[in-house]
């Protein structure tokens, strides 16, 4: 049976648990990265099985069932982080009163576009701007310092494709992961730019990432304590809870992870404060003036 990148794929040797799109195909084997989670694995192609058409929509719509629950939610919480905002920025009188909000920068590194795509489509849901970059994970240290200085974020999310190989080493060595070393080095030159973890927040990691390591580096969350695959857009939904949380509020590693689809088991951080600053008066622009 012949294999096409972009085709879709389950593991016979694994029960079909993980739905795969193939990323390459090299020889007798290819390179596969999850339709949802941010794993990468190597596979023979014997081992592959395609996937047929009514089953691939079967598993969206239940994929999607589970990303809209989580996004509704963050919406209620959003409402009640909103009301308060509105409570403490009028002193709790004048509920109608003309405050602004300055929005967080937050630049997203992924080293997959069609993850990025995703993640960029719920950052709009959101009502989040985002500077959005597809760069290939073993780049990222080398173009991070150069991106923090241009577009001076308030939060970085550093993410792509991981995984733990048993026939590499223990889960202690970070030798043992694909791409965890990189997200590492690459969170070491964001926090030699900016050290304080309030200034400049960071996520970083993928499925199955050496978390320890990530927040020694200087990462206020990460991925993944118990090395399980994370969601694909988990980096989102922390992004979304640190920036519409106010700079006077902390937010609880607990708050941090309520809303995403993976959890504790696979994410996690410390406390950090939120980046959302509001003023006052809202002045609308006049277009007619010169």
């Amino acid at each position: 049976m012949s294999f096409m990148v972009g085709e879709l794929v389950t593991r016979e040797s694994y029960q079909h648990d993980i739905l795969f799109r193939i990323s390459s195909v090299s020889n007798q084997s290819a390179v596969l990265h999850g339709e949802d989670i941010r794993l990468e694995a190597d596979a023979l192609l014997e081992d592959l099985e395609k996937v047929p058409e009514r089953d691939i929509e079967k598993i969206k719509i239940k994929g999607k069932e589970k990303e809209d629950y989580s996004f509704r939610l963050f919406r209620q919480d959003y409402q009640l982080m909103k009301e308060k905002r509105t409570y403490e920025s009028t002193s709790g009188y004048q509920q109608d009163s003309n405050f602004f909000q300055l929005p967080a920068r937050v630049l997203h590194l992924d080293g997959d576009r069609l993850y990025l795509k995703k993640c960029i489509d719920l950052y709009q849901r959101m009502g989040l701007q985002v500077h959005g970059l597809y760069v290939d994970e073993k780049e990222m240290p080398n173009e991070i310092g150069r991106l923090v200085k241009k577009i001076q974020p308030d939060m970085i999310v550093i993410t792509g494709h991981d995984a733990f190989s048993r026939n590499k080493g223990e889960k202690n060595d970070i030798r043992a992961y694909r791409h965890s070393q990189y997200f590492v080095d690459t969170v070491r030159e964001a926090r030699a730019i900016v050290p304080n973890v309030d200034q400049l927040v960071i996520f970083a990691g993928a499925c199955q990432s050496h978390f320890e390591s990530l927040i020694r580096a200087g990462a206020n969350f990460a991925s993944s304590p118990s090395r399980i695959n994370i969601h694909a857009l988990d980096p989102v939904y922390i992004t979304a809870k640190v920036a519409y949380t106010s700079f006077m509020d902390k937010v609880s590693v607990y708050e941090a992870l309520r809303n995403t689809l993976t959890g504790e088991k696979g994410l996690g951080g410390i406390e950090t404060k939120g980046l959302l600053r509001t003023g006052m008066p809202y002045v609308k622009e006049d277009l007619t003036s010169d």
